[in-house]
């Protein structure tokens, strides 16, 4: 039995997506805040299963039998998201699992000033006290390129704040990659890195834009207190602005520039590079 966290959203539930491509349903279990969200799952013989990282009893429940458990690492900038980890992972353990996986951040390394960063180093130790054979999944940044690169398509620009190399990483490889893990015959003790196989900068975004469009894209280099002022303009609070700004502050800083090979090996063919998702992104 593999427990899935988080199924209903994008991350977990494409990695149940791709584990029901490589096991039976009934070796599936998912954990899960509204059960009639993951009712799509349930009718396809997956064992569905109340449970939040606020309730450790729910928890222990919802992982009963579980061989492996692949927590999905939350997200609420307002929650105590290490005490919320602890309770993950203590039940968890309580359950009997062999096996604790996590889906951790690429570049999660002491003095990285991107607050998240140290949400997953200390869940990393959390899990390293545990006692129990744990895996780190530092996936590289998946999120959509248009919350990174701005409105480039309608004004011609990528006005952002100084960056610096990241290896954009497509989130549905992401997904099949911790379903390889899982099923596969292969342990990985500790932190692996899940990313590109390539680091780019805006300014290679706007070339590569510039290619697929036929028509110039220029990076400007915005202050950093401009841009945080006109996130501000456009009703993005102020305390989410000065978050997203780290972000860049960490890209400029090479927290990210590091790119790895495993998720191709993984995958058994090379990941979808920024290029590829910016031309599906140019025509849709």
């Amino acid at each position: 039995m593999i427990v899935v966290t988080g199924a209903t959203g994008g991350l977990g539930g494409t990695t149940v997506e791709h584990l029901l491509k490589r096991i039976p349903a009934d070796q599936i279990g998912i954990s899960v805040r509204d059960t009639a969200r993951a009712q799509h799952f349930a009718d396809r013989g997956v064992r569905v299963r109340q449970g939040t990282y606020e309730d450790p009893a729910a928890l222990r429940d919802s992982f009963a039998g579980a061989e492996q458990v692949l927590l999905v690492s939350g997200n609420d900038p307002d929650a105590d998201m290490v005490g919320l980890h602890r309770n993950a992972v203590e039940a968890a353990v309580a359950a009997g699992a062999r096996r604790i996986l996590y889906t951790s951040q690429h570049g999660a390394v002491p003095g990285n000033p991107y607050p998240p960063s140290d949400i997953h180093i200390a869940t990393e130790a959390l899990l390293d006290d545990s006692g129990v054979p744990w895996t780190a999944l530092r996936n590289g940044a998946y999120g959509p390129l248009d919350q990174v690169l701005g409105p480039w398509q309608r004004t011609g620009v990528i006005a952002q704040p100084q960056d610096g190399p990241v290896p954009y990483t497509d989130r549905a490889d992401i997904a099949e990659a911790t379903a390889v893990v899982l099923t596969g015959d292969r342990s990985f003790d500790g932190p692996v890195d899940l990313t590109a196989p390539n680091a780019v900068t805006f300014d290679d975004v706007a070339e590569i834009a510039s290619a697929l469009t036929g028509r110039p894209v220029e990076r400007v280099v915005l202050d950093d207190e401009q841009w945080v002022a006109d996130r501000i303009a456009i009703g993005v609070p102020e305390q989410m602005a000065r978050l997203m700004l780290t972000w860049y502050q960490a890209a400029r800083s090479g927290c990210f520039a590091e790119a790895g090979p495993l998720l191709a090996e993984l995958l058994g063919r090379e990941p979808r590079t920024a290029a590829e998702r910016l031309a599906a992104h140019v025509a849709a």
